[in-house]
């Protein structure tokens, strides 16, 4: 075993008696005995000088946030449809109106008034007038087969070469009930049956004609998208 240095210089060989010897006894007495040996004090330690304390790293600077973007606005609802009138109690004015007088089977009804307003229209093109107003119906009879009416387009002056199935005249006018109807013609069956009742529930009395004017161009506007007021003359 490998001893540490300190335990290996402790170790010392005992001397032989045969060699304590007169002579060396002599010269051992004569000599003057050899001076004890103060062990030295170690000099104190000095003190290792406290370790210098690494600064810590500095903590990572973090970058100012981003400018939050605000929220767009939610968008507008839309707006809510109120109800159309229905029976709205109106008084008509009486407007100039170029006619043309026309019959129809009501399984061809729509297509019949729709010629009707083109051949108005050609005219009025023809001759450079705008109308000024929307277009109209009026029945002016009905049975189980068909109608007789009147397609009205309202005009600010008279044109000229009327055919002989047009004139020039006055809309109805007078106390009326005013009933919106929208969609296709073909669907008129449904309004028409609630305005029925609707007289008959509140007692009125109509007269013997009905005014439709299209709110929506019928030249230019799909069936199913029409808005068309129905008035309704009373006694």
């Amino acid at each position: 075993m490998n001893f540490p240095r300190c335990l290996r210089l402790a170790m010392v060989a005992l001397v032989p008696a045969a060699a304590i010897s007169l002579g060396l006894g002599n010269a051992l007495a004569q000599s003057p005995p050899p001076a004890v040996s103060t062990p030295a004090t170690p000099a104190p330690a000095t003190p290792a000088p406290p370790p210098t304390a690494t600064p810590a790293p500095a903590a990572p600077t973090t970058p100012p946030a981003a400018a939050e973007t605000p929220a767009a606005p939610p968008p507008a609802a839309a707006p809510v449809q109120t109800a159309d009138p229905f029976g709205e109690q109106i008084t008509l004015a009486p407007k100039t109106v170029v006619i043309m007088k026309g019959t129809a089977n009501w399984d061809s009804a729509f297509d019949t008034l729709i010629d009707s307003f083109k051949s108005l229209s050609a005219l009025l093109d023809k001759q450079g007038i705008k109308p000024a107003g929307n277009s109209m119906i009026v029945y002016t009879s009905t049975d189980d087969t068909g109608f007789t009416y009147l397609a009205e387009i309202p005009v600010d002056q008279d044109p000229k070469n009327l055919t002989k199935d047009m004139s020039i005249g006055k809309s109805p006018d007078g106390n009326a009930l005013k009933f919106v109807h929208r969609g296709s013609y073909d669907n008129m069956d449904n309004t028409y049956e609630a305005i029925t009742n609707h007289l008959d529930d509140k007692k009125l009395e109509a007269k013997d004609t009905f005014i439709e004017e299209y709110i929506t161009d019928p030249l230019k506007t799909a069936e199913d998208k029409l808005v068309i007021n129905v008035y309704v003359p009373l006694k």
